[in-house]
């Protein structure tokens, strides 16, 4: 299940709320503008599994999901500490705050990662789990953490053309807790 924390900017270490429920969830960050909803998968995948496998158990679901955004580019994100490091694979660094030029879409498959998003003062902070579907506008300030022991496996979703993400210049994410494993 999703986890979302709401921090005001000036205390990264104590939320002003924790939701666990999905409704709760969708209705504080729909209050911002960002969609969050479930998406019941029948596909089951593993964290770790190679992009050609996510992208083939997810097949029309994807499509689907493609058309319905209007975003056709996607980016998979499968790591497994177990199988990590592989030889080529980048250390985990600490994340860092990005704004993106174009609308973006997050489906988590499988384990977890911390989506923060820093709308006005606030910083909304998503641990996305299995189903979790969240929409992030355009020129929304956010950074994507997988924690120092990294397990997921989700999809990012963005338009055709390819969208320039360039650091935000802030550097709040550095500020705010990692994923925990």
């Amino acid at each position: 299940m999703s986890r979302l924390s709401v921090h005001h900017q000036s205390s990264p270490q104590v939320p002003n709320k924790v939701l666990g429920h999905a409704e709760d969830i969708a209705s504080t960050l729909a209050a911002v503008g960002i969609e969050f909803r479930e998406l019941p998968l029948e596909s089951r995948v593993q964290a770790g599994a190679s992009e050609q496998e996510i992208l083939a158990a997810l097949g029309e679901t994807l499509e689907q999901l493609k058309r319905d955004s209007d975003l056709s580019q996607a980016e998979v994100i499968s790591i497994d500490q177990r199988h990590w490091p592989r030889e080529g694979d980048k250390p985990v660094q600490a994340p860092v705050e990005v704004l993106a030029d174009g609308a973006q879409l997050y489906l988590f498959l499988a384990g977890q990662g911390l989506l923060s998003l820093h709308v006005d003062d606030y910083v909304y902070a998503l641990v996305g789990e299995r189903n979790a579907l969240i929409s992030v506008p355009a020129g929304t300030r956010h950074w994507f953490d997988l924690g120092e022991f990294p397990h997921c496996a989700a999809i990012r979703l963005s338009a055709a053309s390819a969208v320039a993400v360039r650091p935000s210049g802030d550097a709040i994410a550095a500020s705010f807790p990692r994923l925990e494993g």
